[in-house]
């Protein structure tokens, strides 16, 4: 029986095509002592089919809290008894917040607001914060991430010149019953088509580690390789009190960084964001671990809710691996 990692050498490294799902389920089920020549290869596949160079983006909450979604893995859900009160940002924050993004080398700001699609209020204060921080901040591009869209609403958000749209399928179609009630799997694939179609990059992942199979985690990366996206942030469950996933086990690093090695040979052409939980996870070595392991960007700072490493200590340890960190080359 041919190994799997010479199977992937062949057809991932060489041919640049994502391995089948059965595949990644082999993947995911490599003992411990190949987690090394997994990680090995996955960095042979990034370098080989992206490039070395190394994506920073920063994110801001714009709106923070009193989600009326159950996302079971959120404290921002209005539905828990979480520790996260209600806040908003005025536009002169946004500028601040993307001005101090930028310096720490970011080339991408993105503005996340706990809502289950946008009212008109908030769309024009989006509108209003973009065309402000275009206007006054060099060196950086604006995502958003502000859940459900209609099309009129999708149409907005290009003409205002909206990079890169994040939204989320948290995890495997099978499984999100799992983990959503209050709307469906189907209904946020719907938004992340009507972004690709007009023509905004679309970032999609989700969070490993919340109860779901290895078979479950091979089909999320099949099902979002499926829909081409430019961007896949992996977070792992951090788990937040007084949601119903608050008392869960943190995800096991050997099986974090399995995860790593198998969403890379699933889309090797893809950027892979290292998100949140990943210090939780996989602790101070989790960052080498990744860029060295097919990880090519990296959101830097602090989450929504939860603290991350100081955005110098990424730097640093970016640094010290000899990787060139991507320069915007949109003009401004």
């Amino acid at each position: 029986m041919t190994d799997i990692l010479t199977t992937a050498r062949t057809r991932v490294l060489d041919d640049g095509q994502g391995l089948d799902y059965h595949d990644l389920i082999e993947v995911l089920h490599l003992p411990d002592d190949r987690i090394p020549d997994l990680l090995a290869l996955a960095h042979e596949v990034r370098v080989k089919w992206c490039g070395e160079e190394i994506e920073m983006e920063g994110i801001v909450s714009l709106k923070t809290g009193g989600c009326p979604e159950d996302c079971h893995f959120c404290s921002q859900s209005g539905l828990f008894e979480s520790p996260v009160r209600s806040t908003k940002l005025d536009i002169a924050q946004l500028i601040e917040q993307a001005r101090q993004t930028a310096k720490t080398g970011a080339t991408e700001f993105c503005i996340v607001a706990a809502v289950k699609g946008p009212d008109e209020n908030l769309l024009v204060q989006l509108e209003q914060a973009v065309e402000e921080i275009y206007a006054n901040v060099d060196g950086i591009d604006v995502a958003v991430s502000v859940g459900i869209l209609t099309p009129e609403q999708v149409n907005r958000l290009k003409a205002v010149g909206i990079h890169r749209y994040n939204h989320n399928l948290e995890t495997a179609r099978s499984y999100f019953p799992q983990v959503v009630t209050t709307h469906s799997w189907d209904e946020r694939r719907e938004t992340l088509m009507l972004i690709r179609d007009a023509g905004i990059e679309v970032c999609c992942g989700g969070i490993l580690g919340m109860g779901e199979s290895l078979e479950q985690r091979a089909e999320f990366a099949v099902q979002l390789r499926d829909l081409d996206p430019h961007e896949v942030p992996l977070n792992f469950l951090d788990p937040r009190p007084g949601t119903p996933f608050g008392g869960m086990e943190v995800m096991d690093g050997k099986d974090a960084l399995r995860a790593v090695g198998m969403f890379r040979l699933a889309m090797p052409r893809t950027t892979l964001r290292f998100a949140g939980g990943r210090e939780l996870t996989l602790g101070d070595l989790g960052l080498e671990q990744g860029l060295t392991g097919g990880i090519n960007g990296v959101i830097v700072g602090n989450y929504l809710t939860t603290l991350g490493r100081p955005a110098e200590r990424d730097l640093d340890d970016i640094g010290r691996l000899n990787l060139p960190i991507k320069v915007l080359s949109r003009s401004v």
